[in-house]
Formats: C-alpha cells, structure tokens, sequence
C-alpha cells in the first residue's frame, strides 16, 4: 500500500483470475487468427537479456534473442513489450505475439529482412550486440513487430509471420521507450510505443505491447497493427464484474483547501431548486424532477433550453457551494482498442464552477468573473486490460483538453486506487498537487491542486449511467439524454474583466498578460 503523503509508486496488485475471462496464456480470437499473449510475469515467458543497449537500461529491457519457446501450431508474429513498476525503466520485452489461423492464408514468412539498428557503435560496456530487424512482408501482407537478435546475420524467414493485410489496422507512435541519448531525438534512432491510428468504441484496432525503431521521427510508421474484425464483446465486463473491477480502482479525488465549490449528486442539485429555462419564455422557469424526468429528451445543442441556479439568492449562493456529502459519481463503460480494454469513465458534477486566478511573474490576480459558468462536469478515465484485468493508465481532464498518465506515474492510495487532485475553482483533473500554469514565461491562468480534509472516495458512492455492449441492463437516468447547456450563456463583457486586471498590472506585463490569456481560451 502506498502512503499519501510519500507520493512513491508501488507496483499495482492484478485483479483476481475470476474477474475476467481472458488470462494471460489465454488464447484470444481476434479476426479469424488466435492471438496468445505470453506477458513476463509467467514462467513460460520469462527471459532475460544479456546485452546492455544503454548506461540506463536494465538487464531484463530489451531481449537480444528470441526464445525458441512455441504453443503447438502457433508462430512468432511480433515481440512485446511489458510495462514495468519501475517508472525509470519504462517498459520491459516480456513476451511475444503469437498468431495461429485456420485459414493458411492469414499468416505467411517475411521474404527478406532489413537491418534498421544494431548496438555495435554505441561506446558503452556490452555484453554483445544486440540488432533489429524488419521484416520485409509479401504482397497482401503487413508486418506487425520487429525481430532482435544478437548475430549480424539475418534471422531465419521463418522466424516470424506477417499478418494479411485486411486483418491489420494503421498504428501511430505513441510514448518514447528507449534511445541512444536521454530523450527523444527527431533525427536519430528511437524506440516508440505502439497504438491504433483509429481509436473509439467502434475502432477494432489492438494495442498488445508492440513498439517501432526508427531511425527519423519523420519517416512513416512502417508496423501495422492486428485488429479485431469480428465485433466480439464476450470479453468485456458483465455489470457484476464492472462494480469489481471498479471497487478494486476508484479513484480518490482531493479538492484544494480553499475550495468554496464542491460537487454534488445530480439529483440532489435538481432537488434543490434548479430550473429549467426556455427562449423566448424565460419568465416562466420550470422546477427540474429529482429524476430529471421532464427535461427534454434527445435532440441537439439549439440554445432553446437550459438550467441554472435557484432563482433565490440565498438558495443561489447555498447550491452554489455544492453538497460533498450528497455527492455520486456517474460511470460510463466503454470497450476501446477492439474490446482488449475497458474504459470507465468517472464523471463528476459541480453546481458552479468558480472564477479563475491569474499568475503575472510574482504577482497572483484575481480575475472577477471570469471563468465562472453554472453546471460544470469533470472526468477521469480509468483503462483497464480485458486481458488481465491491470490497471494500464488513467486519463484526467483539464479544462479542453487532458492527458493519459501511466500507472507508473500516478500517486496511489488505499492499494490500487489513484489520487485525483481537483484544481481550485476550475475543477481541471491532475495526477499531481502544486501549480499548473496555463500560459508560459511565468504568465498565465492559475490550476491550483492541494490535499485537504475535503475529498471523495469515488467507490463509496457511484451510479453506472451507461454501457451501451449490455444493451437493457443498465438503466439509464432520464437527465443522461439531456443534450442542452447545464448553465446559461455567459453574460458579462470578459473585455470589461480584462480592463480590470490591467489596472492592477505594471507596464509590459499588461500586454503579455493579455497575449497569454488570449492563447490560453482559444
């Protein structure tokens, strides 16, 4: 278990074999082929390295030959890499891709290789070299991984398969692994993660752990991917194994001490005195049903309704503050990567978001009404291997946009469960406390993230609203297909806000305050 306050990663504790249906050595149907994942954590796929590539790789990073190690009937498509409870050692080799068809043509022998790296020029204490290889495929026929060995001769063309074109997708780097240098370098070689060009619900590409070495980031990625063409969701979760898997990872979310706006339930907001409002008869507000029951359904965004605070200034400022003792969190699950994960995401609801605060060098400026809207929703989203059922990252939303961060990275409590921190005001999601500017040269909009007494434990109180695979079992609240504003249009003059601060601001500082602002909201 990890202390809150160290902040130290401790490697995540899988979910039990009953949780799903997929195991690891567990032969998975993935478009006509069979696709075995060997991950390093079993015996029959445990293998260590004996070059050093690198000053700060580990012996067990990167396999300089491939084991001899083959289930009946299956053969060799792509090695795999294996992420690590070290977050220095990024990612492991750990296993391989394996491929079996009943159709002879879904697999076939590369008919050449080509030399895209080897370890021999690099000045660094080696135990041998170590070389990559990619295969060259026939026509109709992509190749999905590399092929290391520590020879210079080429691999044998039956080393490995390629995979037939019309079962593969295109894929994209996605995180930097390993390279000469300390960091990514655009014109030299490095070793890049793997995913999916098309990604969604609906995308049938999969992400197994295969990486690319390229010499340029700028040439084309030259691995394709395998996907799922058979729309298979046996492998995702049934409603009692969502509730699991989410006990097992709910997050903790911390709001900042000085928070004045916390969240709430929807029903309790709906409860306590919100309206629904419609042009042209906005004199005639309409009280909303706990349930949200008389809102209207479906449609599309056409500004002809939407819901605010109590009319009552004394029950406006009280809603506004939110009821954290009344507050739930909404799941909606998802499949992702042709049904290989499951995505939950944990949606938050805040009553009122508050104004912002702006940094000037070392001055901090309150921004009156900017960035103040009624009805504010928040998420994280948690990926989950249907494979095994790991943690395999958490995804937090910060204002229009968000990032993706890896187990290795996030802070944990209570075992598996990752620290949340709700900035103050603005509610944007970080993986870390402290200041986040939104800007640049030490100007810009304040994110403020700290641990207080206020917080939620997101597993003591949540609501599954949507997993659309399971068709009627989830019964959907009636407020989930409200598609119109949860706050009315903004309207006070942001120009006359800016006027304000300007007059608090010495000399040039006004005008770069004014640039960045105007970077930060586009």
């Amino acid at each position: 278990m990890l202390s809150p306050r160290t902040g130290k990663h401790c490697p995540l504790t899988p979910l039990s074999s009953f949780l799903l249906r997929y195991h690891p050595g567990h032969q998975v149907k993935v478009l006509g082929m069979e696709l075995l994942i060997l991950e390093m954590d079993y015996k029959c796929a445990r293998y260590h390295l004996s070059t050093k590539f690198g000053p700060h790789m580990k012996e067990d990073q990167i396999i300089s030959e491939l084991p001899s190690l083959n289930p009946h009937n299956f053969r060799k498509v792509s090695p795999c890499l294996v992420p690590t409870a070290n977050p220095t050692t990024r990612c492991s080799m750990g296993g391989f891709l394996q491929g079996e068809t009943t159709r002879d043509s879904a697999l076939k022998q590369p008919i050449d290789y080509t030399l895209v790296w080897s370890s021999e020029a690099l000045r660094i204490k080696q135990d041998g070299v170590g070389y990559i290889w990619l295969p060259s495929p026939p026509d109709g026929y992509k190749a999905v991984g590399h092929v290391v060995t520590n020879s210079p001769q080429k691999p044998p063309l039956g080393k490995t398969r390629c995979v037939r074109s019309d079962l593969t997708d295109e894929c994209e780097i996605d995180a930097w692994i390993w390279g000469p240098g300390k960091e990514s370098d655009p014109n030299g070689f490095n070793v890049y993660s793997l995913l999916p060009r098309n990604r969604g619900t609906r995308a049938m590409g999969v992400c197994v752990g295969t990486f690319v070495a390229q010499n340029t980031l700028t040439a084309p990625v030259s691995l394709a991917c395998v996907k799922n063409v058979v729309s298979n969701l046996s492998c995702m979760p049934n409603r009692n194994q969502i509730q699991t898997i989410f006990q097992a990872y709910s997050p903790w979310i911390y709001f900042h001490p000085d928070e004045q706006f916390l969240p709430s339930s929807v029903n309790w907001y709906f409860k306590n005195g919100a309206f629904l409002y419609k042009k042209g008869d906005e004199s005639r507000p309409v009280p909303i049903e706990s349930d949200g029951s008389n809102l209207p359904q479906g449609g599309a965004e056409d500004d002809m309704y939407w819901l605010d605070l109590p009319v009552d200034e004394g029950e406006k400022d009280r809603v506004k503050k939110g009821n954290l003792q009344e507050s739930q969190v909404y799941l909606h699950i998802k499949p992702m990567l042709g049904a290989t994960f499951t995505d939950v995401a944990v949606w938050v609801f805040y009553p009122f978001n508050g104004p912002s605060r702006a940094k000037v060098e070392f001055i901090n400026i309150p921004l009156g009404k900017i960035g103040e809207h009624v009805g504010d929703w928040e998420h994280v989203t948690l990926r989950i291997s249907n494979f095994n059922g790991e943690l395999r990252g958490v995804y937090f939303s910060e204002h229009s946009g968000g990032a993706w961060v890896k187990p290795s990275e996030l802070e944990f409590q209570d075992g598996n469960k990752a620290v949340t921190y709700s900035s103050l005001h603005g509610h944007a999601m970080f993986a870390r406390p402290g200041l986040v500017l939104q800007g640049r040269g030490g100007i810009g909009i304040r994110n403020d993230t700290a641990k207080s007494k206020k917080f939620m434990d997101t597993g003591t109180d949540s609501l599954v609203v949507a997993a659309e695979y399971l068709g009627t079992a989830i019964n959907e609240p009636p407020w989930l297909d409200y598609f119109r504003k949860w706050g009315p249009k903004i309207t006070y003059d942001i120009s006359e806000e800016i006027k304000k601060v300007d007059k608090l601001l010495p000399g040039k500082t006004k005008i770069c305050f004014r640039q960045v602002y105007q970077e930060s909201t586009e």
